[in-house]
């Protein structure tokens, strides 16, 4: 696994667009998001379907086709700086496949931003494009709108990536060690359920892992991470980092599981590195090299993780 190529920092006036590729969105939080972003002294623009519901399942944002045209749309649009997703939810596994990928590669790089069900587009960009994209928050979020963390390390890695080149929560090793590798990683159950499709990653060997959940049990947790070591996608990793577990039940049980499933591995395990579903959660670089030390609760990226 080798670093993925860096997009371009963002400079002040930047046009971003916001998309939606899953579950749908409320107008108040989007336009919340909106005005932080200009905050920023960014220029947001609201793709065609953001708003939109699908006739029939409501865990959608609009068609299938409509979210996908909304998505390659901003990407190939040379005015747009950055593609920031709206929310997660559920969705993108249903839309992936409808990207015309050679437009988009021919298109060039640019900034990424996404979390939670964005999962499958992170994997899709890297095996895809061969691009460095970033797990962080929804742009309609309300960790977003409304914590000044989230933000403020969004906006940092945004425009100045060299200041947030080492991540910490304050968590501690549940397995102990250094560990090189290239980051990849996300919403537990969306790696699981990606597994074997045309634009998942087709393993973690040589990767630094950034894995986090929300609303799983314990069980639930359990049941993913043995398919994944079933299945051998863990073979090789070079070290894990471990994020939130909101609504996962008691954290005891929940650690009691990751250090059953994880333990084996002989590799350094992070917990509590601050980023996914959490109050505050900070922007994770997926495709870049970094060195994770477990013994210090950290994530340090080799260079910035844009330009």
């Amino acid at each position: 696994m080798r670093q993925l190529l860096r997009p371009s920092r963002l400079a002040p006036g930047a046009r971003v667009a916001v998309v939606a590729p899953s579950g749908p969105v409320a107008e108040d939080r989007l336009q919340a998001g909106l005005d932080v972003l200009r905050g920023f002294d960014l220029d947001p623009v609201v793709a065609p379907h953001v708003l939109d519901r699908h006739g029939e399942l409501d865990h959608l944002a609009g068609t299938d086709a409509d979210r996908a045209a909304d998505l390659q749309a901003a990407w190939c649009d040379p005015s747009v700086d950055a593609v920031l997703c709206a929310r997660g939810g559920y969705g993108a596994q249903r839309m992936v496949d409808l990207l015309d990928w050679a437009a988009m590669r021919a298109a060039g790089p640019k900034v990424f931003v996404g979390f939670s069900d964005i999962t499958v587009l992170h994997q899709a960009f890297a095996t895809r494009l061969g691009l460095v994209t970033l797990h962080g928050p929804a742009a309609a979020g309300v960790d977003f709108t409304k914590n000044a963390r989230a933000q403020e390390h969004l906006r940092a890695t945004l425009f100045a990536p060299e200041t947030v080149r080492t991540l910490s929560a304050g968590g501690g090793a549940l397995a102990p060690g250094r560990a090189r590798g290239v980051t990849l990683g996300g919403c537990l159950s969306m790696i699981t359920s990606d597994l074997g499709t045309p634009h998942a990653h087709p393993g973690a060997r040589g990767g630094l892992l950034m894995i986090e959940d929300v609303g799983e049990r314990a069980y639930r947790i359990d049941r993913m991470l043995t398919q994944l070591l079933r299945t051998g996608w863990l073979d090789g990793v070079a070290g894990i980092g471990l994020g939130s577990w909101a609504g996962c039940g008691p954290y005891a049980e929940v650690r009691a599981v990751l250090a059953d499933r994880l333990g084996g591995l002989g590799v350094p395990v992070v917990e509590e590195l601050g980023f996914g579903h959490g109050d505050g959660a900070l922007t994770v670089p997926f495709g870049m090299s970094a060195e994770l030390d477990a013994d210090a609760g950290t994530l340090t990226l080799d260079e910035p993780a844009l330009r």
